[in-house]
C-alpha cells in the first residue's frame, strides 16, 4: 500500500522511529566506553569492570519480558518516549558520580544506573523492532529490507558512539560528557514526541501478561540460538579486547592514556560500523529475495558453525603468541573483523527471522521474550568476558566465545 506521494504506507512513522532509535543508540554507545575507560583508569579489575555492565544486561532480561507487554496494552509510542525518558535520567544520575566514595560505593551506584540504561535501552529496542513488523510493505522482501536498514544503520551510529565516547572522555571529561549527551537526547525527545506521525498501534485493554511467553518452538529455538549467539560476542567484546588492547598500546602517561583511548575508541567503533553496514546489505548478500525463508532457516545454524571457528583460531594464535606483538595486534584487528562481518548475518538472519515467525497480534510479546534472550545472552557474555580474561586472559575468553557459536548453531539447527 503507498499514500498520496506513492511512499509506502506507515513509512513516515518507521523514519521518526529509526529517528528516535539512532539517537538513543548514539548515547548508548558512547555512554559504554565513557564508564570502560573510565573506571579502568580508576584501577578497576576486569572482573569489577563486568560487574558495572551486569545489571544493564539483567535489567533488558526483566525489561524485555514486561516491555512486551506493556507495549501491547499501552501503545508503541509510549515504550519509545519511556526508553528515551529514561536514558536522559541516567546520564544526569551519572554525572553525580563522586570519585570519593571509594570503589565499592561507586560500583554500587554505577551498576544502578547502568540498570536504569538497560531498561531504557531494551524499551526502546524493542519499540522500534516491533514497530517494522507493523509498517513494513507486505511481499516482496520488504520486511527483511526494512528490518536490515533498521539494524544496520543503529549499529552503525552506536559505532560512532563508541568513538564519540571516548574522544569525549580524553578532550573533556566523564561528567561534561555525560552532561552533554543528556542535553542532545532531551533535545532529540522533544522533537520526535511534537512531530511523531501516526502509524503506530496504540495497544489493546485486552492484553495479558502470560501472553508473552511464546508456545511457538521456532521462536523459543530462535531465542535459545541468540542467547549464545551475543554471549559469543560480548565474552571478548565487553571487557576483554579493550583491556587487552589499552595494555598493548598505553605507556601509563597521561599521553598514552589518551591516544590509547583514541585507538580503542576507533577500533571499536570501526567494528560496530562494518557490523551495521553489513546487516544492512544483509538482504543482499544472502539473496533473501531468491533463496527463500527455508533456505534462510539453514543458513542461521550454518553460518553460526563456521562463525565459530574464528574465534577458535584467534584464541590458538594468542596463546601460541604468548607476548604480544605487532604482528598479533594486526592479526587480531583483521580477525575480528572477520568476525563482525560473519556475525552481522547472523544477526541479521535472527533479527528477519523473529519477525517472520511471529503473527501482528502478538509481534511485541515475542520481540520482547527474543530480546529477553538477546539480554541473557549479553548477560552471560559480560560475566564471562570479566571471569575468563582474569583467569586465562584474551585466549580464554576467544576460545569461550567459540564454544558458544557451537552451541547457538546446535539450537538453530532445530528451527522448521
Amino acid at each position: 500500500m503507498t499514500d498520496s506521494a506513492g511512499r509506502p504506507e506507515g513509512l513516515a512513522a518507521y523514519i521518526a522511529v529509526t529517528a528516535a532509535y539512532w539517537a538513543f543508540m548514539l548515547t548508548d554507545g558512547a555512554l559504554r566506553m565513557l564508564v570502560l575507560l573510565h573506571f579502568h583508569t580508576l584501577g578497576f579489575s576486569p572482573v569489577q569492570l563486568a560487574y558495572l555492565f551486569l545489571l544493564y544486561e539483567l535489567a533488558g532480561i526483566v525489561t524485555n519480558l514486561s516491555a512486551g507487554w506493556i507495549a501491547a496494552r499501552f501503545g508503541l509510542t509510549a515504550t519509545l518516549y519511556a526508553g528515551l525518558g529514561l536514558q536522559i535520567v541516567a546520564l544526569l544520575a551519572l554525572a553525580q558520580l563522586d570519585p570519593g566514595w571509594g570503589i565499592a560505593a561507586s560500583v554500587a551506584f554505577v551498576m544502578a544506573v547502568q540498570g536504569l540504561s538497560g531498561v531504557a535501552k531494551d524499551l526502546a529496542k524493542m519499540s522500534s523492532k516491533s514497530a517494522v513488523k507493523l509498517l513494513a510493505p507486505k511481499g516482496d522482501g520488504a520486511l527483511f529490507r526494512w528490518v536490515a536498514v533498521l539494524t544496520g544503520s543503529k549499529n552503525a551510529v552506536k559505532g560512532l558512539g563508541f568513538l564519540l565516547g571516548a574522544a569525549a572522555l580524553a578532550l573533556v571529561g566523564f561528567v561534561p560528557a555525560v552532561l552533554g549527551m543528556a542535553a542532545v537526547l532531551a533535545a532529540i525527545l522533544l522533537v520526535i514526541a511534537l512531530r511523531m506521525p501516526a502509524g503506530l498501534p496504540t495497544g489493546r485493554k485486552g492484553a495479558k501478561f502470560s501472553e508473552v511467553f511464546s508456545r511457538s518452538s521456532n521462536v523459543n529455538w530462535l531465542s535459545a540460538a541468540r542467547v549464545f549467539l551475543f554471549g559469543a560476542r560480548d565474552v571478548w567484546f565487553v571487557v576483554g579486547i579493550p583491556i587487552y588492547f589499552y595494555a598493548v598500546l598505553s605507556d601509563g602517561t597521561v599521553a598514552g592514556n589518551r591516544a590509547a583511548f583514541f585507538t580503542i575508541g576507533t577500533f571499536m567503533a570501526a567494528w560496530i560500523i562494518l557490523y551495521g553496514a553489513v546487516q544492512a546489505s544483509a538482504p543482499r548478500l544472502l539473496r533473501a529475495q531468491a533463496v527463500g525463508d527455508a533456505r534462510l532457516i539453514r543458513r542461521a545454524w550454518a553460518w553460526a558453525g563456521g562463525l565459530a571457528l574464528v574465534p577458535a583460531a584467534l584464541a590458538l594464535t594468542v596463546w601460541a603468541a604468548g607476548a604480544p606483538a605487532p604482528w598479533l595486534t594486526a592479526t587480531l584487528i583483521g580477525g575480528l573483523l572477520l568476525f563482525g562481518a560473519v556475525f552481522a548475518l547472523n544477526s541479521a538472519l535472527h533479527s528477519y527471522l523473529i519477525l517472520a515467525f511471529t503473527e501482528a497480534e502478538r509481534v511485541t510479546m515475542d520481540v520482547g521474550f527474543y530480546y529477553m534472550a538477546n539480554a541473557g545472552g549479553r548477560l552471560l557474555g559480560t560475566l564471562l568476558s570479566g571471569v575468563s580474561y582474569q583467569l586465562g586472559g584474551l585466549p580464554a575468553c576467544l576460545g569461550t566465545a567459540a564454544v558458544m557459536l557451537t552451541l547457538s548453531a546446535l539450537c538453530a539447527r532445530r528451527l522448521r
